[in-house]
């Protein structure tokens, strides 16, 4: 299996998720000349209050929804794991995945939601932080846990950093999205499904908070991280 490399692997438990939590600092990295691409790893077929979508058709909508936002951000590659959408379960077969991601693309950087956030958060974006930070941690940097993987040619690689959204009183990393907030909005703007028609209530939203977590900062707008070197 040829390696694809990229510098930046953002793993996503729905589409717009990444739109929310990243997407400013994305589309600085992607100016600044990083490869950026996407795993989302559930098709959001429950992500509605509307009873009359079917599933599989919110799934369609879903996906293409995120590959219009992915283009307007600049991603260079979205791929869809395909699993139901409130169904994420740490298994083997699930962390194996990301694992194999990992060596495909060898990114320096990953990008995923914290999953330690306390109170109220979707389990789905709680068993994606951890079967990632699992997967970069040890599994894909030891070449042992998976024989299979080195028979196809997928070696083991070593993350550099990870950087996990939705902190909220864990962050210690702001990053500057003031020239990209923007780019941001856009791409939220394409989560239609999710986002409705009152989309400035949305972007006000966002800009408020933005500015919070910008405060004390030099710059105006940010995003907030919780980021981990991974030194060892």
């Amino acid at each position: 299996m040829a390696v694809k490399r990229a510098d930046i692997m953002v793993v996503t438990a729905h589409p717009d998720d990444t739109e929310f939590g990243a997407a400013g600092t994305i589309a600085r990295w992607i100016r600044e000349g990083k490869e950026v691409v996407y795993i989302v790893c559930t098709n959001g077929d429950k992500g509605t209050e509307d009873i009359s979508i079917k599933p599989e058709v919110l799934t369609k909508m879903r996906q293409k929804e995120q590959l219009a936002a992915a283009k307007v951000l600049g991603v260079r590659e979205v791929v869809f794991l395909g699993y139901p959408d409130q169904g994420l379960e740490d298994t083997p077969e699930f962390r194996k995945e990301i694992v194999r991601y990992i060596r495909l693309y060898r990114p320096d950087t990953v990008l995923t939601a914290h999953p330690y956030r306390r109170y109220i958060w979707h389990r789905d974006h709680r068993i994606t932080g951890i079967v990632t930070l699992d997967a970069i941690f040890p599994f894909a940097r030891n070449a042992p846990a998976y024989p299979d993987l080195l028979e196809q040619g997928l070696k083991p690689h070593k993350v550099k950093e990870v950087f996990l959204w939705g902190a909220l009183d864990d962050i210690n990393y702001r990053s500057d999205i003031t020239s990209t907030f923007d780019i941001k909005i856009a791409a939220l703007k394409c989560h239609k499904s999710q986002v409705g028609d009152n989309f400035e209530w949305v972007e006000k939203r966002m800009r408020e908070w933005a500015k919070e977590i910008a405060k004390g900062e030099a710059f105006k707008l940010a995003e907030g991280f919780h980021r981990e070197e991974i030194l060892w």
